[in-house]
């Protein structure tokens, strides 16, 4: 592309034109670079258009500032610059090289200072160094990150024989071999991914530098360059190293990654990089995505490019393999040892024993795989095998997909006492996995659009199989003990695992994702031959991955109704256990920050209440008397051990209903129950912190007389706190007084172990009640700023208890400070008591549950009522 209007930077360096005339100049280059990305011209004519626009003011610049002066100096293009890639806002990396120390050089050290002065003063903004040969030669002999942007050194103006004495003192047989530079990169590539915690498939992704982003390309083209001498990438289809299709994928990729930084840079205004939410939706309507049924057209946008650098990704894995073994010391290799029948290891990676073995037995796509786990110290796959896999894939079609052997093959992968998930990731990257199962194709690469998934549905459906695994490894033992020793009592994991790889595999799909799961398990199931009672287990598991879940965060497990429902749905203690192993490894592959003590105290909880139904049997539930009458023993032994008289403990409980003890724990109750007795009135409002409850989490205690605000308040000054309120409880007594415990942690999910910390949440809170004010009731902590990317319409149901005892509330909303507080500020509004209360934030999304009564304990019976504190809930969420 050449620019419609080239600047006439001579002319007004001539004519000493104002500062303003060359930023306006370069304004309307910029102006006229947008304009040809609106209408479609070619990224990459964009960059080096740009970048000869620079050349020409660099050049009259440095003809203007030392004209006959330049005698042994030289300016030097470097870096991406050096590339003739420049983005709206890239970097513009300059070297003046020189022939001697510029301090010795007085004549051309003050117009050199002007040059650059001047270049930053019409917001060019250079990155620049100073330096001789030989200081070049130091700095890149120690670095290499120095020596790799000066091998793309260019020549822009000034003295040439100086540039080629830079050249020749750079040459790899004088510094950095191309041995010792490809490891250096290997070592830099793997630090680099490690800081993006070695996935490509991050909710923000930098384009840049992130993995299967353009630098994963670069290092392709610095090894090239180094190994071959290569300025482009097209040398290595002449040499056999890259197919011609290889080459056109890679080429295809940089263009498409090239295309989103242009786009992030004009969006922004600036040099950004990275893939924020706040600008997916723009870029993906300005590229012209469309929702599909199930799917937003950004989730669309970022499927193009999770899949775009995963092939990014595998390319840079192969062709780095290749150049390692075109290293000179790789060329007196070991000669190949067998394997079995159809490959032999070369160098620890694995062959095939020729180029047509997949077409004459297409089921060695699969033994490839299996050959790996029956032989651990290999490395990997050769990269030549690795292309041979890649053009094959054609062969994986509805025949193979039937074939009993290829059925009983990938069923040994799954029961394989090792490297299971090495090998379903191995096989999704290199495009197996889709292929055999056309399904799991659909959602490589599929994310969704929200804080609350952070992976692609591949990566996490494949981190749910890892972590299933984790669990019967001795060597995470430790990590979770119950769920280890549950995952012993399993018969078939390979059934879990199944499960596992398959639970979300409809996302995206539009329906029920569990429901046309199920379908697709039970024919996979068929398929490979599974029998009736486990194919009838997987279905079941798929159906109701969520069932756990949702029953723990989002229903009173202390309600023996809502047990006895769990358990009747579950249907026996082996679905039991197969449903809980399956929970944790699903919600701990979602995103590694949902997971806490709290969470696994809930489900070993729910675990238990549902096991005792189900060994007690579902036609002979447990009534809610025995339930009051066991805790309440209980509970006084421990009271009794630790010195409270059986009457001082009556006492106490003389005011407190049967309910108080369905929905408490013995300890729990007792050390309630000890606080209590030593209550005076001067000591009103009561405020306890204990540091860790049986939940894992620490319990706030509140008692004192009834009041309307206290739920409003209390909440408000937690949320003020910066804590986390996972669940509470509130008991009014019959003689007026109100009993709360709120279980929370710090927002990092970690424990109030500080006693200090502790002291100044109990005092807080206590001061807050005893004086409870409207700005007591302000929560002035700040929004994240990726939740406003995500709001959530706030919605309100309602819902009647089975044995009329309260009224259910669910409230669907944007996550906010002081949330709570507001709800119960409507609370207070309407006369509202409340009984219970889940309190669960799925990313951006609060959902959170309310069990709760009128003034005088009933039900809302009216729709009227309801239909008031719907309005009053509205208003105060939506008002922030």
């Amino acid at each position: 592309m050449t620019i419609s209007t080239p600047p006439p930077f001579e002319a007004l360096l001539d004519e000493a034109a104002p500062l303003q005339s060359y930023k306006d100049h370069l304004a309307a280059v910029a102006a006229d670079l947008i304009r040809g990305f609106d209408t479609g011209v070619p990224v990459a004519d964009l960059l080096h258009a740009k970048a000869a626009v620079v050349d020409r003011l660099l050049i009259a610049c440095w003809k203007h500032f030392l004209g006959d002066r330049a005698d042994g100096l030289c300016l030097v293009a470097v870096g991406g610059y050096g590339r003739r890639e420049l983005h709206p806002h890239s970097d513009v990396d300059l070297l003046l090289l020189t022939a001697q120390p510029l301090a010795d050089n007085k004549s051309c050290a003050d117009p050199v200072a002007a040059l650059f002065r001047f270049l930053w003063d019409i917001g060019l903004k250079p990155g620049q160094s100073v330096r001789t040969v030989e200081e070049c030669e130091q700095e890149a002999e120690r670095d290499q990150t120095v020596i790799t942007n000066l091998i793309e050194c260019r020549h822009l103006c000034g003295d040439i024989a100086l540039f080629q004495q830079l050249e020749a003192r750079l040459a790899p047989e004088r510094l950095w071999p191309a041995q010792a530079f490809f490891t250096a990169k290997l070592q830099e590539q793997e630090a680099r991914y490690h800081k993006y915690h070695d996935t490509a498939y991050n909710l923000e992704p930098n384009v840049k530098d992130g993995p299967g982003g353009l630098r994963d390309i670069q290092i392709i083209g610095w090894v090239t360059r180094r190994l071959y001498g290569a300025a482009d990438l097209i040398q290595l289809v002449s040499r056999g190293i890259l197919s011609h299709n290889e080459y056109l994928e890679l080429n295809r990729a940089r263009d498409f990654l090239w295309t989103i930084r242009f786009a992030l840079h004009s969006l922004a205004g600036r040099c950004e990089d990275r893939l924020l939410f706040e600008y997916q939706k723009q870029l993906a309507d300005r590229f012209g995505y469309l929702a599909t049924d199930g799917n937003q057209a950004v989730e669309e946008f970022m499927q193009q490019y999770f899949r775009t650098i995963k092939g990014v990704e595998r390319l840079n894995e192969m062709l780095l393999q290749l150049f390692q073994e075109a290293m000179p010391s790789r060329q007196a290799s070991t000669p190949p040892v067998r394997v079995d029948e159809y490959f032999h290891s070369v160098g620890g990676y694995l062959e095939a024993v020729n180029e047509e073995l997949f077409r004459q037995r297409p089921l060695a796509l699969l033994e490839i795989f299996l050959a790996l786990q029956k032989n651990p110290s290999l490395l990997g796959i050769r990269a030549s095998t690795i292309r041979l896999i890649r053009g094959s894939l054609d062969i994986i079609d509805d025949d193979f997909r039937r074939d009993p052997a290829a059925c009983r093959l990938f069923m040994q992968i799954l029961r394989e006492p090792q490297g299971i998930v090495h090998q379903l990731r191995r096989m999704n990257r290199h495009g197996v996995l889709a292929a055999y199962l056309p399904e799991f194709a659909k959602v490589v690469g599929r994310m969704q659009f929200d804080l609350f998934h952070v992976y692609t549905v591949d990566e996490h459906s494949l981190f749910v199989v890892r972590n299933l695994r984790r669990f019967t490894l001795e060597k995470h033992r430790e990590e979770l003990p119950f769920a280890y020793d549950l995952s012993r009592q399993i018969a078939k994991p390979e059934l879990l695992y199944i499960a596992g790889l398959l639970h979300d595999i409809a996302k995206g799909s539009g329906g029920d994702h569990s429901e046309m799961g199920e379908r697709i398990a039970g024919e996979f199931c068929r398929r490979h031959g599974l029998g009736d009672d486990d194919t009838k287990l997987v279905t079941w598991l798929v159906r109701n991955h969520l069932l756990m879940s949702l029953t723990a965060q989002r229903k009173d497990i202390a309600d023996p109704d809502v047990v006895h429902e769990f358990a009747s749905a579950v249907g026996s203690e082996a679905y039991l256990n197969h449903i809980y192993l399956l929970t944790l490894a699903d919600i701990r592959a979602t995103n590694p920050n949902l997971w806490n003590s709290w969470k696994d105290a809930l489900f070993k909880e729910l675990y238990a209440v549902a096991r005792r139904a189900l060994r007690r049997g579902l036609h002979n539930p447990i009534a809610q008397g025995e339930i009051c009458a066991a805790r309440r023993h209980d509970a006084q032994r421990i009271t009794e051990r630790l010195g409270l008289p059986a009457a001082t403990t009556e006492i106490v409980w003389a005011n407190l209903g049967d309910e108080y003890f369905l929905r408490f724990a013995p300890e729990e109750i007792a050390w309630h129950t000890i606080a209590l007795a030593g209550c005076r009135d001067a000591d009103l409002p009561l405020v306890l912190l204990r540091p860790e409850s049986r939940w894992g989490s620490a319990e706030a205690f509140v008692y004192m007389a009834d009041r309307d605000y206290i739920f409003a308040c209390s909440t408000a000054v937690l949320d003020q706190l910066n804590l986390t309120i996972l669940d509470a409880r509130l008991i009014t007594t019959s003689h007026g007084y109100v009993l709360i415990s709120y279980q929370v942690l710090e927002q990092n999910n970690a424990p109030i172990e500080n006693p200090l910390r502790q002291t100044e949440i109990a005092d807080r809170l206590r001061a807050s009640l005893l004086h409870p004010t409207d700005q007591a009731m302000r929560v002035a902590r700040r929004q994240p700023s990726q939740v406003k990317h995500f709001a959530v319409r706030t919605q309100v149901y309602f819902h009647d208890d089975a044995q009329a005892r309260h009224t259910v509330m669910e409230l669907l909303a944007t996550d906010q400070p002081g949330l709570l507080s507001k709800v119960g500020q409507a609370f207070t509004r309407h006369g509202i008591r409340v009984l219970n209360a889940k309190v669960s934030t799925i990313g951006s999304r609060a959902e959170d549950v309310f069990h709760i009564t009128d003034r005088d304990g009933k039900p809302l019976a009216t729709e009227a009522a309801r239909q008031a504190l719907h309005a009053s809930l509205l208003a105060l969420i939506d008002e922030g």
